[in-house]
């Protein structure tokens, strides 16, 4: 049987250089590699980069025309684009398994032996030179660029201690300890965010690149190294640490432009696809489609806000992290009333600041309050914008002498009720609180459409915070949870000094 039509368990019986000759294997390069098994996925319609949305149409066509083309990658993107997801998952690409020589410090080909080692242990002993299997996931290196990698790290350096010990010379390439990349012969190599790698570094991949040169100490050494470079960085322009050095950048075949999703639908599937919630009880607690739109509409509000650094980017890790903080918050109320089911509340968006703040570059950096505020008011922009695709905007309403729908809660409030919505409160106490505002409830049932009976309090709740978001309301945040009181009254109260009463977003 022909070497291409063996199976792995077939392949782990051959154990000797002379058993590989005779099952016809044939050397080829880790690109020639890549291509010829990316050329049978396209054929067979295979998803190569399973699970990553929103790049079917632009980033993966890139992709796979510089496989074919045999092109070392650069992917460039801000932050939170999977660009190091999809190196990894180009092991997949990759042949199962390939033959190495046993002990070879830089995995030979055996048919093909780049070391000293390998040459040797072949010229001795010809066909019974013994072979081992490499599988594909752990033909994989990767390394982030830091200002303090050194050339040795990468390429190598001279070993006194082995020299010493092996009695060699230094004249000796034997006395070499081999860095990373040359460790990564017949590999796929990352080097993460490129451009902080110091300029006098990324000047000593230019040969590797180009010819496979590699130079130790004064070593003329010529390594035709087999490695498939992929590099990641941040836009050149975004960013004050540094830059792609224009030769290195040269000698890159292929730059590839990463990006955000383009629709809420696509971030959508991404955070769910992506959040952590492993032992949850998440068949007890019920997220309404909404809250995955608000989830995402507090990204898409981030990306766009004038107090948030666009150099930075909102890494999709916000959306993902907001998420499973939505669901523990939910998850800590189930457990604190004893009770068997719950669903999400628009209240438990509070819980998910602290996932906001650490994601979000400000554009000007104050205490550690500015932060929480800007993600307090990208909360209630999201809100703001979401209201309207299932209620009528209540500036429009107000305008109109009649038929104003939210007249009853408006003027339940300003007849100086208050509603207290807390982290904390059971099911039956939070439905409670809501029916008893005139009016709430069918606002919902009359105004939103196809909404489940066991969404109704949801809603109703969403229905007073967009109130809050148009300056119909005011919405203060306490301690433990929200109130909602009239917008006239609460101006008064600001003016005694109610320090639970957040600023309004244009006193930012």
């Amino acid at each position: 049987m022909e070497y291409n039509k063996l199976k792995s368990s077939d392949l782990h019986k051959i154990k000797t250089l002379g058993h590989l000759k005779a099952a016809g294997y044939q050397s080829k390069s880790i690109k020639e590699e890549l291509r010829e098994n990316l050329i049978q996925k396209i054929k067979a319609k295979e998803n190569v980069f399973e699970g990553i949305w929103g790049y079917e149409d632009t980033v993966i066509p890139d992709i796979e025309r510089a496989i074919l083309s045999r092109h070392n990658i650069n992917l460039l993107g801000l932050r939170g684009q999977a660009k190091t997801r999809i190196a990894r998952m180009m092991t997949h690409l990759l042949d199962e398994y390939v033959p190495v020589v046993f002990g070879a410090e830089l995995n030979d080909d055996p048919m093909q032996p780049l070391t000293s080692y390998a040459k040797e242990l072949i010229e001795d002993k010809g066909d019974d030179t013994p072979i081992s299997w490499w599988h594909r996931s752990e033909r994989y290196t990767e390394k982030l660029a830091t200002p303090d990698v050194s050339v040795a790290d990468l390429i190598g350096d001279v070993d006194p201690i082995k020299a010493a010990t092996m009695k060699l010379s230094y004249n000796d390439e034997r006395v070499i300890h081999y860095g990373l990349v040359p460790r990564s012969h017949r590999s796929i190599f990352v080097i993460n965010e490129l451009p902080d790698l110091q300029a006098r570094i990324q000047v000593a991949l230019f040969n590797i690149l180009q010819e496979g040169d590699i130079q130790i100490r004064g070593f003329k050494l010529r390594l035709p190294l087999d490695i498939q470079f992929v590099f990641t960085a941040n836009p050149e322009d975004y960013t004050n640490r540094g830059s792609i050095v224009t030769p290195l950048k040269d000698r890159i075949e292929s730059q590839i432009i990463t990006h955000y999703p383009k629709t809420l639908e696509i971030g959508k599937k991404i955070t769910v696809q992506e959040a952590n919630l492993t032992g949850k009880p998440v068949d007890q607690i019920h997220i309404p489609e909404l809250m995955k739109d608000l989830i995402e509409q507090i990204a898409i509000e981030a990306r766009s806000s004038e107090y948030v650094d666009e150099k930075s980017g909102v890494s999709a890790r916000l959306t993902i992290s907001a998420y499973e903080n939505l669901v523990s918050a939910a998850e800590r109320r189930l457990y604190m009333n004893g009770e068997s089911n719950t669903v999400v509340r628009i209240a438990d968006l509070i819980g998910v600041i602290p996932a906001i703040t650490g994601k979000v570059e400000l554009v000007y950096e104050g205490e550690q309050e500015g932060a929480g505020l800007v993600a307090y008011n990208l909360i209630g922009k999201a809100i703001r914008t979401q209201f309207v695709n299932y209620f009528p905007s209540p500036e429009q309403k107000k305008k109109e002498k009649q038929g104003n729908p939210y007249v009853l809660p408006l003027a339940w409030f300003g007849e100086g009720n208050v509603l207290d919505i807390l982290a904390s409160q059971s099911d039956k106490t939070y439905k409670q609180a809501l029916h008893a505002v005139p009016g709430l409830e069918e606002v919902v049932t009359q105004l939103a459409k196809n909404v489940p009976e066991k969404e109704k309090e949801f809603f109703m709740e969403f229905a007073l915070h967009g109130l809050a978001e148009y300056s119909q309301l005011s919405k203060n945040l306490l301690d433990t949870g929200l109130q909602f009181k009239d917008l006239f009254s609460s101006m008064f109260d600001m003016g005694s000094g109610d320090e639970d009463d957040f600023e309004d977003e244009d006193d930012l």
